[in-house]
């Protein structure tokens, strides 16, 4: 098994597990308050990118799309009926987990990438929407191709993300001497690399790819490769001290993990009621399932693959084939597909 393949299964076992005290931590509002105030509040207020196109961005008319942004809305199919009864408030690096903490978001999937030192620091991670990897990009006539290729280099970085570790961490290991070119915008960070302050830029390799599909003037000129072997689990989280509402996201997100598993997608899931098959029965709600267990109508799965759609619908419009950026399922295939998304039966 790959070091990817290991530590991107590892990141998967421990999401199965619910790893992280779930007994109140900072930031924590009492056992099923969340829910409560979702539904009396009327929509769900989730954290977003400032503008990552295919993960969180709003389109020319102002509507949010990207993979993240239907995660959320899957939420909110699933919690009040209808998608569209979401809010995103766009957040930097730094701003995300303090936003989470203290209330002003209900749910962060904003291109978040789980590690333990986070986990323990008053929030929970749900499942994973995304494996990813930190990557470099440079221009290609700089005849870089791999992460010890940048001796010396200038790297533009964006403060309060993971990148800064795995840059620290990537430099010293290679004896590279990069130097770091801070920012606390995303847009920032970006606009300084294609001014060329800096040789390369460094972040999740899937926002290199929106980068360079979307604000590269010349898109070839460009080249993206490993920063390191580590695989990152872009994960969406909630707050400690909320057990249902933490099973609720997860939940949401197992939802069309196990309708693209199911066959199920928004243009056979209406017929799909009428079937005979069990799995499918409970998903739709046509026998009782996990809905009350959750605080929620027997039809929430439904309502996410009927106005969302399954997993594999989601990542193909925002990310994957159907979008600009194009980017292989690879880990993200179902796990039967040989990828690690693993969903989790509703029996």
């Amino acid at each position: 098994m790959t070091p990817r393949l290991l530590l991107g299964t590892a990141a998967l076992i421990l999401a199965l597990g619910g790893c992280g005290d779930r007994g109140g931590g900072a930031g924590g509002s009492p056992a099923g308050k969340t829910l409560a105030t979702i539904q009396a509040r009327g929509y769900v207020r989730c954290g977003a990118s400032q503008s990552t196109i295919g993960f969180g961005a709003p389109d020319d008319k102002g509507y949010w799309r990207g993979l993240d942004v239907d995660t959320c809305r899957a939420i909110a199919a699933a919690v009040l009926g209808d998608r569209d009864k979401a809010r995103f408030v766009p957040l930097t690096g730094q701003q995300r987990l303090s936003a989470l903490q203290t209330g002003e978001i209900d749910v962060l999937p904003r291109t978040t990438t789980w590690t333990l030192a986070r986990d323990a620091n008053g929030i929970n991670f749900t499942l994973p929407n995304f494996y990813d990897y930190t990557g470099f990009m440079v221009r290609r006539d700089r005849g870089a191709r791999r992460a010890q290729d940048l001796s010396g280099a200038s790297v533009c970085i964006q403060t309060g993300s993971v990148s800064e570790v795995t840059f620290a961490d990537v430099s010293r290991r290679n004896r590279l001497n990069l130097h770091p070119v801070v920012f606390d915008t995303t847009q920032a960070t970006r606009q300084a690399f294609f001014s060329g302050r800096c040789d390369a830029l460094i972040t999740d390799a899937s926002a290199l790819a929106s980068v360079k599909a979307t604000l590269a003037k010349d898109s070839d000129a460009y080249v993206i490769f490993p920063a390191d072997d580590v695989v990152e689990a872009l994960t969406p989280a909630v707050r400690q001290g909320d057990e249902q509402w933490f099973d609720i996201v997860k939940a949401s997100i197992d939802a069309m993990l196990v309708g693209e598993q199911l066959g199920l997608t928004q243009g056979n899931i209406d017929a799909r009621r009428r079937s005979d098959d069990p799995d499918v029965r409970r998903f739709v709600g046509a026998e009782p399932g996990v809905g009350s267990a959750l605080g929620l109508k027997q039809d929430w799965a439904y309502q996410i693959v009927r106005q969302v759609g399954n997993y594999g619908e989601i990542y193909d419009r925002n990310v994957g084939s159907g979008s600009a950026l194009k980017i292989p399922r690879g880990l993200n295939r179902l796990q039967r597909d040989g990828g690690i998304m693993l969903p989790i039966p509703f029996s």
